[in-house]
């Protein structure tokens, strides 16, 4: 695989995946391109009797900024014959289906699809540099991923509603403590912590790991379904309204948004 591909991918002797997102110039955020190379990924990973575990971090120091919103507007997508209505929502799907343990290193930014992809995985560590933030509130948009159930599911009601309606900046030491990340590492030490802790993983039947994530996942299922029927429609009607025109607008910018002119 060249490095210019969006989603590097590397698996070990021991079963492990080691899945690297790549546009580091762009702090690993999302365009179509790389939502269609990771879902590519990991359908090849869950098809493939090698892998018994993905580690899914980003390159550059950075786990992901999110959507690449200096990439929407840059003409019409082209047409898709899988059913989805674009690479982000085959890609969403795909994080919330797939069959096999997934860990998540992140350090760096994680920040809109980059926090809801790490909170989607089945184990999260970060590094001590990390910045996450749920912006959707920022944005004039609603939650993705399901993450208006996981993040609830993960930390609870109160604490999740914090997180969500303020869009504050979290750090390592806030993550764990709000249980988003199972612990932090020193940035340095982090990959190979969570590499080590895959092949921990791995040494079991491969059967078995997905069994134990299809029981874990069960009492989840209808209340994943029901946060992304909910989402989708809030997002498209959100989608291009005025609010949100002028947060991709403010960040473009780079300025804070006037929300309090919709007010009026």
């Amino acid at each position: 695989m060249t490095h210019e591909s969006p989603v590097l991918t590397e698996l070990d002797e021991h079963g492990v995946l080691l899945m690297t997102l790549n546009r580091p110039h762009k702090k690993n955020a999302f365009d179509d391109p790389q939502w269609d190379a990771l879902t590519n990924r990991l359908r090849d990973a869950d098809a493939d009797p090698r892998v018994a575990v993905v580690v899914l971090t980003g390159a550059g120091g950075n786990f992901s900024s999110g959507a690449d919103l200096s990439a929407m507007g840059a003409g019409a997508p082209e047409p898709r014959t899988d059913g989805f209505a674009s690479g982000f929502f085959a890609c969403e799907s795909t994080i919330l289906n797939f069959g096999k343990p997934m860990l998540a290193a992140v350090t760096g930014v994680a920040i809109g699809g980059g926090c809801t992809i790490a909170l989607a995985s089945d184990i999260t560590y970060v590094g001590e540099s990390l910045r996450a933030r749920l912006p959707f509130a920022n944005l004039g948009l609603v939650p993705e991923i399901a993450s208006s159930y996981t993040l609830q599911a993960t930390i609870g009601r109160q604490k999740a509603n914090e997180v969500m309606l303020t869009a504050e900046w979290i750090d390592a030491d806030r993550a764990v403590e709000l249980g988003m990340a199972a612990r932090q590492f020193p940035d340095d030490e982090l990959l190979g912590a969570t590499i080590e802790k895959a092949r921990e993983i791995a040494q079991w039947p491969t059967s078995s790991l997905i069994a134990i994530k299809n029981t874990m996942k069960a009492a989840h299922a209808a209340a994943i379904a029901a946060a992304l029927e909910i989402e989708h429609s809030e997002m498209k009607r959100l989608v291009g309204s005025p609010e949100n025109v002028e947060a991709i607008k403010a960040f473009m910018g780079k300025r804070e948004p006037d929300f309090r002119q919709f007010r009026k």
